[in-house]
């Protein structure tokens, strides 16, 4: 294979129709971490809590659904079992649950709860089934994968459509003193069979992986065509290097995993794109002494993910009765009117703007919009067609001076599923040079705002 056909077989590695939904669709979704940790003020429980602390009186999934929403959201994922082994849900497979919790005398099931005021919302339901178990008398042996996959099957089955189904790595000593080896292939397989358009999170895929950090940040360029080595359990769509070679000094959070490269010494390319993961406060489970991160923060995190060729997952952990903190409710509607009211009128829908399509060299192209009068321009959202693969590698934006001369007034990389780029000028005339692109470049839409 030559250095061109690689290349174009790179920009055609595509996304499968459950990865376009979570990452094109859906795009911003929540998280809500809630367990015996709530109660006890920890991060990781220890697994030997009472389920008798765990008793959410005030709960109402709906004022949950309600206040996600009010920020622009559009799905969630629940810990429905965190480390310490406590299930949100009446589990045949464990006394560690919800029957026997004091919440509604031993009947509560919280996953339930939530799934039917997603139903009633109009909001997507997934969850995170902690593969490490804290409580399990069976952690660190191989009768645990069988215990695991049954919990998994009760939650793929029992509570309606599952969109997003979330993983995570952390590994401990079992009660022999043993580190549990989990059947990830086994646990994948089966998601496959009984929720075939659920997306699965894990750091190395199938479907999303991990961005590297917890604290909302994507990378300058975000790819999401990136190395097999990386995310090995990933559906593998090219052959071949093009040159010999070894990615095993790389890591899910290096800046670099998708450029050329790189790539180049990859055995097979998949299509893998990155969820920033952050919490709406310090930690991940409520602490009554922690306040919510700043509107400005929040604000940004949203553009550097969503904005960036990623996913973003915003955790809003309830407090012990059952409610989330007024602070954190306030927070979140004054993110969702951030975004409408950035996003809300696209200046390139006036009546009588044109956008006019030249090609240049190569796969170098430009895309002119002319707006029938001048606007203040905050931002520009470009937006590839990535159900035919990702392409573009850099790209320039400019603005017609009043010499008539075109200025520069942005640089960037990616686009991927979508770009925000923010800016400030005001103008009539704007112009994006793609100036570097695996392919043909195949836009989606290009908005102002």
């Amino acid at each position: 294979m030559g250095y061109l056909e690689f290349i174009k077989a790179a920009a055609n590695v595509k996304p499968s129709k459950r990865q376009l939904h979570t990452f094109s669709q859906v795009g911003f979704y929540a998280f809500i971490h809630f367990s015996p940790n709530t109660y006890t003020n920890l991060e990781w429980g220890l697994g030997n809590e009472s389920p008798q602390i765990f008793n959410p009186v005030e709960l109402d999934c709906d004022e949950w659904v309600d206040s996600i929403k009010s920020a622009g959201i559009k799905g969630v994922v629940i810990t429905a079992k965190h480390h310490d082994g406590f299930c949100l849900w009446q589990s045949k497979y464990t006394e560690h649950c919800m029957k026997n919790s004091p919440y509604k005398d031993g009947k509560g099931d919280i996953v339930r709860e939530l799934a039917e005021a997603c139903q009633r919302g109009g909001i997507e339901m997934g969850f995170y089934l902690s593969p490490w178990d804290r409580n399990s008398k069976y952690y660190g042996t191989d009768e645990y994968n069988t215990y695991y996959k049954n919990q998994l099957t009760e939650l793929l089955t029992n509570y309606g459509k599952i969109f997003h189904v979330w993983f995570d790595g952390a590994c401990g000593e079992g009660p022999n003193g043993k580190r549990q080896e989990y059947d990830f292939n086994g646990y994948i397989e089966i998601i496959r069979k009984l929720q075939p358009d659920a997306t699965i999170f894990n750091d190395a895929g199938p479907d999303i992986r991990w961005c590297g950090n917890e604290s909302g940040k994507a990378r300058q360029a975000e790819w999401a065509v990136v190395p097999c080595e990386l995310c090995h359990r990933a559906e593998v769509q090219t052959n071949g290097a093009l040159l010999q070679g070894d990615l095993s000094h790389m890591n899910n959070w290096d800046k670099d995993i998708g450029v050329i490269s790189n790539i180049v010494y990859s055995r097979g390319l998949v299509f893998c794109p990155s969820e920033v993961d952050m919490s709406i406060r310090p930690g991940w489970f409520y602490h009554p002494d922690e306040e919510p991160h700043s509107l400005e923060r929040l604000f940004d995190t949203y553009i550097n993910s969503v904005g960036a060729n990623a996913s973003f997952i915003l955790n809003i952990p309830p407090m012990p009765s059952g409610k989330f903190d007024c602070r954190d409710i306030k927070r979140l509607k004054e993110l969702g009117d951030k975004i409408k009211n950035s996003f809300s009128d696209d200046f390139i829908r006036s009546s009588g703007t044109s956008v006019e399509f030249e090609r240049l060299f190569g796969t170098q192209c430009a895309f002119k919009v002319a707006l029938p009068e001048k606007k203040k321009i905050s931002y520009v959202v470009l937006q590839e067609d990535i159900s035919r693969g990702q392409r573009v590698e850099s790209f320039k934006i400019y603005k017609r001076n009043r010499s008539g001369d075109w200025g520069s007034v942005y640089s960037g990389f990616t686009i991927g599923n979508k770009k925000i780029c923010p800016v400030n000028f005001v103008t009539d005339e704007i112009k994006i040079h793609i100036t570097a692109s695996r392919d043909e470049t195949l836009m989606k839409k290009i908005s102002l705002y």
